[in-house]
């Protein structure tokens, strides 16, 4: 299974967020690209890049501090956060991110989501937010009536390979992963999954990769210490 520590970004820093909750945010650097070196350094070979601006609104305003976290070298990176048109995902493939995760585009607009994966196949992926079983956009500040099971059908039938499913009421909350959701989905669809919100224990690692999901996102419970880095690559690769 395949470990992707998290740099969250909001206005260049990197951070993290409660709940989804913009209004809630813990600053850790002013400086992200550093964590990068270090995960890099202490055995990481992949990086899970959110940009939290982009996800609210639209717009690339972090590209310098992508640039510089993608440019570290041995770390395969993936990106999301409102990336909603071919030019954003051209422009991040171009500054170095190896795969680019589809949000809420990938809901609202499905010629786009189809566009991408027949110009870059497996290089998209798409990430799946739910809340209350229900698939949420924007940020997570809105909540669709699609229901979470059903769309990651929906995708597996247009050939996407790779999505990333949090369960938001998990992420940032240090109360574990959602390892029953993680379950049922494996049970029902057939693509590479990778588990994001909770993941704030050894036994949560230890879980998923009996599960045999694909990937595990691991965000505050690095920062905060409560999972160590090698352990977490040791379960995750043993």
């Amino acid at each position: 299974m395949v470990l992707f520590p998290a740099i969250d970004i909001l206005s260049g820093k990197a951070v993290r967020l409660y709940k989804g909750d913009y209004n809630a945010v813990t600053v850790y650097s002013e400086r992200p690209w550093e964590f990068a070196e270090d995960f890099r350094e202490k055995g990481c070979s992949a990086i899970h890049i959110v940009d939290l601006d982009g996800a609210r609104s639209g717009e690339t305003v972090n590209m310098d501090a992508v640039k510089r976290i993608a440019s570290v070298e041995g770390l395969y990176s993936e990106i999301g956060g409102g990336i909603r048109n071919m030019e954003t995902v051209s422009r991040y493939l171009e500054a170095g991110v190896d795969r680019v995760i589809l949000g809420t585009a990938a809901l609202n607009d499905p010629t786009f989501l189809k566009n991408a994966l027949r110009e870059y196949g497996n290089r998209i992926a798409v990430g799946v937010d739910l809340k209350d079983g229900k698939v949420a956009v924007k940020g997570w500040l809105e909540t669709s009536d699609k229901e979470g099971i059903q769309f990651l059908k929906e995708l597996e039938d247009l050939g996407v390979e790779g999505v990333i499913v949090t369960d938001i009421s998990r992420d940032g909350a240090m109360k574990g992963t959602n390892l029953d959701l993680y379950r049922r989905i494996n049970e029902e669809v057939s693509l590479k999954v990778t588990a994001s919100g909770g993941v704030s224990t050894l036994e949560d690692v230890v879980a998923l990769k009996a599960m045999g999901l694909y990937g595990a996102i691991i965000g505050k419970a690095y920062y905060t210490g409560a999972i160590k880095l090698n352990e977490a690559l040791e379960a995750a690769s043993c």
